[in-house]
């Protein structure tokens, strides 16, 4: 359930149905659905860090299909679940690993954090990609509206290179996030990418980055995102404030940890968690 302090929806006179809408009217969108998310993020729930998790998941899987893989969150997440410690994960797992070490970037990002994404994504590290930071710089700097600066940010970055789409939208997270004052970055970018909002009137194609329609194109997949980003939180508040209730019942040395980890990271995969806690009850989250 949300909480006084922030809403699990978006006002319903946010963005207007039916109609065909002007990239002014999706700028001022896209800051109501922000600061509605702002207002979450400010709260600071317990599970935050997992409910991010669960969003960078998915941007793992739609990373997987820009780059022609077919593998969906479960497979994603698997591959680093059961990961061996110091192991390798493989092509799929790199995925979410770099989906969620954008999530939990909590400084301006350099050249060596750059890189290490491009490898994850299995982008060819060049000139061109070292060249990000400074676009980053100039992004940051920039007294446009905050999507309207990830718009820009993007497109220079694929007009780079362009198979470089998925590294650009991942950093435009990152970006938007330092624009707004977050402590972390919020994955809304890519779990869109494939949605309505990047279609073109009419419906026949694509906007894309460098398009005029682009620009419009990101404030829409912010409000798409941030609705759907709101709408999940209230199932996983629920789920840890289950798993709160059972933390009296933990009797398995370390148990605490594992109740710790299981609220700051991605729950979907409990069970594996919980497989080492015993409970006095056989309840489950």
């Amino acid at each position: 359930m949300a909480s006084p302090t922030w809403s699990a929806s978006l006002p319903g006179w946010t963005l207007a149905r039916g109609r065909d809408v002007g990239e002014h009217d999706a700028v001022f969108a896209a800051g109501i659905a922000l600061k509605s998310l702002d207002d979450l993020i400010r709260a600071d729930p317990p599970w935050i860090g997992c409910w991010c998790d669960r969003l960078a998941l998915k941007s793992a899987a739609v990373a997987a299909g820009m780059l022609g893989r077919s593998e969906e969150e479960y497979a994603l997440r698997d591959a680093v679940l059961l990961m061996p410690e110091y192991g390798d994960p493989g092509p799929a797992g790199r995925l979410f690993l770099a989906t969620r070490l954008l999530a939990r970037q909590s400084r301006m990002p350099g050249t060596p954090f750059v890189k290490e994404l491009a490898t994850l994504f299995s982008i060819r590290w060049d000139d061109d990609l070292a060249s990000i930071t400074d676009l980053i710089d100039t992004a940051i700097q920039s007294g446009r509206a905050a999507p309207l600066v990830v718009a820009d940010l993007i497109s220079a970055i694929t007009s780079l290179r362009a198979d470089a789409e998925v590294l650009a939208l991942g950093l435009g997270e990152v970006v938007l996030a330092v624009k707004l004052k977050w402590p972390k970055p919020v994955p809304l970018l890519l779990p869109t990418r494939f949605g309505s909002a990047f279609r073109t009137t009419g419906g026949r194609g694509r906007a894309r980055p460098g398009e005029p329609a682009y620009p419009k194109a990101i404030c829409l997949a912010v409000v798409s995102s941030v609705e759907a980003a709101l709408q999940s939180a209230p199932d996983i508040d629920r789920r840890a404030a289950r798993l709160m209730a059972a933390v009296p019942k933990v009797r398995t040395k370390g148990g605490d940890a594992v109740i710790q980890k299981l609220r700051n990271e991605d729950d979907s995969g409990l069970g594996a968690g919980l497989q080492s806690v015993t409970l006095g009850s056989h309840s489950t989250v």
